[in-house]
């Protein structure tokens, strides 16, 4: 079962051409003011492509 996406996320897990990121909205916290930080799902982590021309 795929994982669900995430406000932040580009893609899913593992999609070509993507890669794991610091949330930029918590800086990898995962938190916001003692809550979860909605754009990364509380992981800290996003999933943002690479590369680009």
């Amino acid at each position: 079962m795929a994982e669900p996406l995430n406000p932040g996320d580009d893609a899913a897990p593992g999609t070509p051409g993507t890669g794991e990121d610091v949330c930029p909205r918590c800086g990898g916290t995962g938190t916001i003011r003692d809550g979860e930080c909605a754009n990364c799902g509380g992981t800290g982590k996003v999933i943002e492509g690479i590369g680009g021309a």
